[in-house]
């Protein structure tokens, strides 16, 4: 990729984050895109990338804006935290952009390690979809759930049910919960029933420990910085994470189903295979391994031993990709479109 496609992806990030309600972060990726230079260390690795620049694919601007947010909230770099929210960014851009290339230069050590990997996040409004799924599923089998989710990073999602919901006219989950999820719904509810789960369990290639001090403030810095909502609902989630032990394995997602989905039907249990935003950067063997085996295990479910595959994944629509809450179920096997929704669980347009 050419420095164009660098600064075109700082600029298509700066444009989403802005329509997104972070302002702030996307005038920093604005800023990176259109005045950086290679007069730093930080610099010429960005400007001279290797691989594809744009947020479909290796993410780069929210690597860099991820890595200049936990250096803000870290207090190392006293001029940055003093311009990042809660605190007041300078109205000037001249002004806002010598505080942010004098950390890209100054602290050049720290900020290069969160080039070397894509943002690993964690964004709990995406359970507001998933449990809204479960709720299809309750209603339709009345039976309790063991989750299976892939790509679970820290497990935030694979705990849904200690997090509690307003889905349109519905409530869900745990009253009481520190973690309160209420997403603009548009159209109508998800039916009403009662969400049981029987266990769980996740699966990633880096799984995160929610108890660990550095994994709470890698998952915070990736968070806008400007939204402090998703801040605040990311950090109640962790809490709860810390005290609730759940098994996120380390290692393939194809192979782990395949040791953990059983093929023979388990009466007494609706089984469901679950995943957020993640199945795009599974190689596509390893989406047509997980795919055979939930449709092998599909194959053989009953009323009384459903499978059920749900997903909350982009996909094209136009000259867009836009999130889509899919829903598949066994015995039948019929593939419904449930939502579409904001990658970050913001809102969701029922449809089904």
């Amino acid at each position: 990729m050419s420095e164009t496609d660098v600064r075109a992806a700082f600029a298509k990030q700066a444009a989403i984050c802005g329509a997104s309600g972070a302002p702030f972060t996307g005038r920093v990726c604005g800023l990176i895109g259109a005045r950086l230079d290679r007069s730093g260390e930080i610099g010429r690795r960005v400007l001279e990338w290797a691989g594809n620049p744009s947020h479909e694919g290796d993410a780069l601007a929210l690597r860099l804006a991820g890595g200049l947010h936990g250096l803000a909230r870290s207090g190392r770099d006293a001029a940055l935290a003093g311009v990042y929210p809660p605190k007041d960014a300078p109205l000037d851009d001249d002004a806002l952009w010598e505080i942010v290339a004098g950390s890209l230069v100054s602290h050049a050590a720290q900020l290069d390690p969160w080039l070397h990997g894509p943002p690993q996040t964690n964004e709990v409004g995406r359970s507001a979809g998933l449990m809204a799924g479960l709720l299809v599923l309750a209603e339709r089998f009345g039976l309790p759930f063991a989750l299976y989710e892939l790509g679970a990073s820290a497990g935030l999602n694979t705990r849904l049910d200690r997090y509690g919901f307003r889905l349109g006219a519905v409530e869900a989950g745990d009253p009481g919960s520190a973690v309160r999820i209420a997403p603009e719904w548009r159209g109508a509810s998800p039916p009403s029933a009662e969400v049981r789960v029987a266990r769980r369990a996740g699966v990633d290639l880096n799984p995160l420990d929610p108890g660990d001090p550095a994994t709470r403030a890698r998952l915070a810095a990736y968070v806008w910085a400007d939204q402090r909502e998703r801040l605040g609902r990311l950090e109640a989630a962790l809490q709860i994470a810390a005290g609730m032990p759940v098994d996120v394995a380390r290692g393939d997602a194809a192979d782990w189903l395949e040791r953990r989905l059983a093929v023979e039907p388990e009466p007494g249990v609706c089984r469901v295979v679950m995943h957020t935003i993640a199945f795009q950067y599974f190689p596509p063997e390893v989406q047509a391994r997980v795919r055979a085996r939930i449709e092998v295990a599909g194959a053989r479910a009953t009323a009384e031993a459903p499978v059920a595959w749900l997903t909350f994944e982009a996909e094209q629509s136009g000259f867009e990709r836009q999130p889509v809450l899919r829903l598949r179920a066994w015995p039948g096997g019929e593939d419904a479109v449930l939502a579409r929704g904001h990658p970050h669980g913001t809102w969701f347009e029922w449809v089904a």
